[in-house]
């Protein structure tokens, strides 16, 4: 369990997703932190991140795996597909 409240994680992801920027850029691609609910970060890939068949490895072992070590160890990353940012919203 993440001690952590939703609220608390905000500023700390957010930090981190800057920090990746960078990187993600110098392959043409970007990301935008969404949310955070229940120890889950919802994240959007853009640029040339869309459809890139690397995508899943750069959530996994590139933007959850920071996370996981400079925050906490449970956090996990979902990537929400442009269009529906909404069905946060429901969950």
């Amino acid at each position: 369990m993440i001690p952590f409240t939703d609220e608390e994680l905000l500023a700390p992801v957010s930090d981190v997703i800057d920090k990746l920027r960078p990187s993600l850029a110098l392959d043409g691609g970007d990301i935008d932190f969404l949310s955070v609910k229940n120890g889950v970060v919802y994240v959007q890939l853009k640029g040339a991140c869309i459809g890139c068949a690397s995508s899943g490895t750069t959530l996994k072992y590139g933007v959850e795996r920071q996370l996981r070590m400079d925050i906490h160890p449970e956090l996990t990353v979902v990537n929400v597909p442009q269009g529906m940012e909404q069905q946060l919203d429901n969950l």
